[in-house]
């Protein structure tokens, strides 16, 4: 390994010994080293970081910034050993931020893809994605959260599940319906019996070697199983496995509306259960469906639930 990859390696074990969620560095700056590795460069450079960051990569998307943010970040780490280091400045490539609005399942669609990946051919595969599938469906949780889930933070008694470590440092206690528990049950029991000893990691999800499993292949398979159901055919945007905690949020909060609880003071309990910063993050789901927009525009103007509407939507 070249004395870049010593450092960017002690650079990771430092953040994460402080608390950082270092998932897409892990991913990302090993890539970078490689490619100044390839180009025969020693130091940092911002010429370097600007060719790599911008190598191959969409302009439409907000992957050259992202890779740049964490090579400015291993930069000013580098310039305290090698003070040849040059350290992007910020903004050298923005962050386009857009707004994508996000596909929201219908309870059918939420089967369909179930269906689906229980068609699976390997054992091990299928029972993998369906109860993937069915565990953020009824959670919510972050794809990453779900991936490095052990056995070990489930409590199968009680039901609850501990998100270790997740989102800006933060760790929560997820509750879920004995279902859920019983779904993880059978997972976990599938699981052991088809690979027995091949397994080569703790982590709960597993692939079809035993080994953990990864987020490309969920991606992968989520869209074919979208695919084979024709689910969001239509859409303006395919439906990706992220939107599933959308759809969890949307339905959370419309139940809440049609139930006539007092929204204020339940959500920051969705807020918690959700792992947000602060509530101000999950009012966003109200711009998410047109239900809840009506919902939110009959509360601001004080009409109660009905008043206004010429269809029996509340039950649509």
């Amino acid at each position: 390994m070249s004395a870049l990859g010593d450092a960017a390696d002690e650079y990771l074990r430092l953040r994460r010994l402080l608390g950082h969620n270092l998932d897409d560095a892990h991913r990302l700056l090993p890539r970078f080293i490689a490619y100044l590795d390839s180009i025969g460069e020693t130091t940092l450079t911002i010429n370097a970081a600007i060719a790599w960051a911008t190598n191959g990569v969409d302009p439409a998307t907000t992957n050259s910034a992202r890779r740049m943010i964490h090579v400015r970040g291993f930069a000013r780490h580098m310039a305290g050993i090698d003070e040849r280091t040059e350290i992007p400045p910020i903004g050298l490539i923005p962050m386009k931020q857009r707004w994508r609005p996000p596909f929201l399942f219908t309870s059918g669609d939420i089967a369909a893809l179930l269906d689906e990946a229980r068609a699976i051919h390997w054992r091990v595969p299928a029972a993998t994605h369906e109860t993937l599938i069915g565990l953020l469906a009824t959670t919510g949780m972050r794809v990453g959260e779900a991936l490095r889930l052990e056995p070990g933070d489930i409590d199968w008694v009680d039901g609850v599940i501990t998100i270790r470590q997740s989102k800006f440092g933060k760790s929560r206690l997820v509750p879920v319906l004995p279902d859920t528990i019983a779904a993880l049950e059978r997972y976990v029991d599938t699981r052991d019996r088809s690979l027995r000893a091949e397994r080569s990691t703790s982590r709960l999800f597993v692939s079809i070697r035993g080994s953990a499993l990864i987020y490309p292949v969920v991606q992968q398979v989520f869209r074919r199983l979208c695919h084979e159901r024709r689910i969001g055919a239509n859409a303006p945007y395919p439906p990706r496995v992220h939107d599933l905690r959308h759809t969890f949020a949307v339905a959370t909060l419309i139940g809440w509306y049609r139930n006539g609880d007092d929204i204020e003071v339940r959500l920051p309990a969705l807020s918690t259960y959700l792992g947000h910063r602060d509530p101000r993050s999950t009012y966003w789901y109200l711009s998410a469906a047109p239900e809840l927009l009506a919902h939110a525009a009959r509360k601001l103007s004080g009409f109660p639930a009905g008043v206004g509407s010429d269809t029996e939507g509340e039950d649509r």
